[in-house]
C-alpha cells in the first residue's frame, strides 16, 4: 500500500448509484451512474469512466468500498459482485460498508443523533439508528441495529426531537409528527464519497474484510425464498 491510499468507491443500492475516486479522506471525483439505466448496465461503464478522469489504472487502486446493505437485492448484489472481482483482479483491499451508515455520515453538522430509512418494500422500511461520536464528529456509531418496520406504525411512533433522513421518508413524509426533524433531501441518497470516507476511516482503524466472505446484508429473504419456504411449510 502506498503512503496515501487510492479509495474506488461503490455505491448501488438503489435501482442506480454513484462511484467516487478519493485518495485518503480526500474526494477527488465523484459521478453519478447513468440516470434511468440499471447499476448492472451503467456500473462497469461507469468506473471505466471515473478512472480514466482520475488518471488511474485499475491496478493502481489499493482499496475497494462498496455498500452491502440494505437495499436493492439486484443493486447490492452487482456492487459486491463487482467489488470482490475487481480486488480479486488487482490485489486491492475491499471493505463493506453499512447502507444506512453512509445516509447518517451525510447529514448535515448539526444533526448529532439520525434515524436513517430506506424502503424495504411491502409498505416497511429498513432503520437504525446512528449517533455522532462526541470526542470525533467525523465518527458515526451505530446505537439501534438495523431492522424491518411497518413505514407507517414507525414514523407515527417518533418523538419530538428525533430526526429522520433517507429515501425511506419519501412516502411518509406528510405523516411525520410535529416537533420530528427530516433532513433535507439534498442528504437522502446514500452516495459514493461518503462510503470511500467511512472505508477509508475503518481501514486506518486496522478494519479488513475476507474477499470470500464479503457479502450483500439483505436483512430479509427474497420474495422467491419467501414463496419456497412457504412451499416447504
Amino acid at each position: 500500500m502506498s503512503a496515501v491510499l487510492r479509495i474506488l468507491a461503490l455505491e448501488t443500492t438503489g435501482l442506480s448509484g454513484s462511484v467516487a475516486a478519493l485518495v485518503g479522506e480526500r474526494v477527488l471525483t465523484e459521478r453519478e451512474l447513468a440516470p434511468g439505466s440499471r447499476s448492472a448496465q451503467s456500473l462497469a461503464p461507469g468506473i471505466a469512466e471515473l478512472l480514466g478522469e482520475v488518471g488511474w489504472k485499475p491496478g493502481e487502486v489499493e482499496l475497494i468500498a462498496v455498500t452491502v446493505g440494505p437495499g436493492s437485492f439486484t443493486g447490492l448484489r452487482v456492487g459486491v459482485t463487482t467489488a470482490k472481482t475487481l480486488a480479486y483482479a488487482t490485489g486491492a483491499a475491499v471493505l463493506g460498508i453499512d447502507t444506512l451508515a453512509a445516509i447518517a455520515a451525510q447529514s448535515p453538522p448539526q444533526v448529532a443523533s439520525v434515524w436513517p430509512a430506506l424502503d424495504a418494500q411491502r409498505g416497511e422500511l429498513f432503520v437504525a439508528q446512528w449517533q455522532r461520536d462526541a470526542a470525533d464528529a467525523s465518527v458515526w456509531r451505530e446505537t439501534t441495529a438495523p431492522r424491518i418496520v411497518d413505514g407507517a406504525t414507525w414514523i407515527a411512533s417518533l418523538s419530538r426531537g428525533t430526526v429522520i433522513s433517507g429515501p425511506g421518508v419519501r412516502r411518509w413524509r406528510e405523516q411525520v409528527p410535529p416537533g420530528v426533524e427530516v433532513v433535507g433531501e439534498e442528504h437522502w441518497q446514500p452516495r459514493a464519497a461518503p462510503v470511500g470516507q467511512l472505508a477509508w476511516r475503518k481501514f486506518q482503524a486496522g478494519q479488513r474484510e475476507d474477499l470470500w466472505s464479503l457479502a450483500p446484508n439483505y436483512l430479509r429473504a427474497s420474495a422467491a425464498e419467501e414463496k419456497l419456504a412457504a412451499k416447504k411449510t
